[in-house]
């Protein structure tokens, strides 16, 4: 793959500021297309889609952190000579051709975009159909500010199939792919792994959990809940799961307090079998299969542990492997829980809605991996590289 030098790349992410600016009035008319022709029903996706004043304002922000970074190709990881005269140095090198293939979001049109094209790697951008037409208008920009610096429309891509058009790429792909991300649900990420014939990296699966240790702060713990619960639920770093420790005092008014507040927010509560011995009312968790479940939705499911021991084996068992939460003001038991928490973000006394690139001082990102290979958490620009050995040598054989 060719390597655009460092201020070209640079030029074309300035040019599409001032394109996306100019243009987004455009943009808007173009979503508010797709806005009405959608269900409003499903209101997690439904506000995934919109795209407002704001959002035009943040594409515009993405693109300008990127374009600030340093590029992250060619920098050298590590270098050492060998015995034999060999001089070897390891750096950072592009992937090469990265689809993703994402629900809902248009501004993942411009967010993956730009990561991937300041990390020198062309993009294919398989939208969903229901942004449709604001993913078009978006990849027009992008086109216009490929031509003004005199590269070709080949480096971003959008790729305008239907689903078994799609599969039938996955599973014979008419160019070369590196590397697959599928941002969406549990039947789009399930969809791709059953057909790609390349690398695929998960993204986007929350089910985040949250535990309520015997040493909790309890206000705090109820403001941090209501915050990763409410804040955005179509957010994959949204709250699903809490866990009550049933050695905590006051245990049952907490119980209630909590399912009050909940109630007070228009979330519907489901609870396990213990925590229904106080919580009569509420519906009981009808299966297994839901601690499993990333919801997306105003619902949540309040449970019960046993001890540190117990939430963290039931953490792990059912977890995404997103993002889970520990509330207690013991530095010790942070320590344990956040050690033995399989999760790509663990955290102590803090919202799960803070795993996010731009907050956590990455920027813009690609996706959210709960792979372990090659990162883990945000994909931001620097984990976009994979790396390349370079080998000098002065007429070596190896004997």
């Amino acid at each position: 793959m060719k390597l655009i030098k460092t201020d070209i790349k640079n030029k074309v992410l300035q040019s599409m500021m001032n394109i996306l600016d100019r243009e987004r009035k455009n943009i808007i008319a173009a979503n508010q297309k797709d806005l009405d022709a959608f269900d409003k029903s499903d209101r997690a996706m439904y506000d995934r889609l919109v795209v407002n004043e704001a959002k035009v304002d943040g594409m515009i922000q993405a693109v300008r952190e990127v374009m600030e970074q340093d590029d992250p190709v060619g920098q050298e990881i590590s270098q050492r000579k060998l015995e034999n005269g060999l001089h070897i140095i390891n750096k950072t090198a592009p992937f090469g051709t990265i689809m993703i293939i994402y629900e809902s979001r248009p501004d993942v049109t411009i967010e993956a975009a730009v990561l991937a094209f300041k990390a020198n790697n062309k993009i294919l951008l398989k939208g969903g159909k229901e942004a449709v037409h604001s993913n078009e208008i978006l990849v027009q920009c992008w086109h216009e500010a490929l031509k003004e610096n005199g590269l070709g429309e080949e480096w971003i891509q959008f790729m305008k199939m239907n689903r078994t058009e799609t599969q039938e790429f996955l599973r014979n792909p008419t160019q070369k792919l590196d590397l697959i991300v599928p941002r969406g649900g549990e039947r789009l990420i399930a969809f791709v792994k059953e057909h790609a014939r390349c690398a695929v990296l998960v993204s986007g699966r929350g089910n985040n959990f949250l535990y309520v240790s015997t040493q909790a702060d309890w206000e705090k713990a109820k403001e941090v809940i209501l915050n990763a619960k409410t804040d955005k639920i179509s957010g994959c770093n949204a709250l699903d799961k809490v866990l009550m420790d049933v050695n905590q005092p006051d245990y049952e008014q907490h119980l209630k307090d909590l399912n009050q507040m909940l109630k007070e927010h228009e979330v519907e509560v489901l609870v396990d079998d213990t925590v229904k011995k106080t919580l009569s009312d509420e519906k009981s968790i009808p299966d297994e299969d839901t601690w499993y479940e990333e919801f997306l939705a105003m619902k949540i499911c309040i449970g019960a542990a046993d001890g540190l021991n117990d939430a963290i084996d039931k953490i792990n068992q059912y977890s995404g492997g997103h993002s889970t939460t520990i509330m207690t003001t013991d530095d010790n038991e942070a320590a344990e829980f956040m050690e033995q928490i399989d999760s790509a973000a663990v955290y102590r006394n803090a919202s799960t809605r803070f795993t996010d690139g731009g907050q956590m001082g990455v920027g813009a990102e690609l996706a959210i991996s709960t792979d372990k290979l090659h990162h883990r958490g945000p994909l931001g620009l620097k984990q976009l590289v994979t790396n390349k050995y370079y080998v000098y040598g002065d007429g070596q054989i190896r004997k």
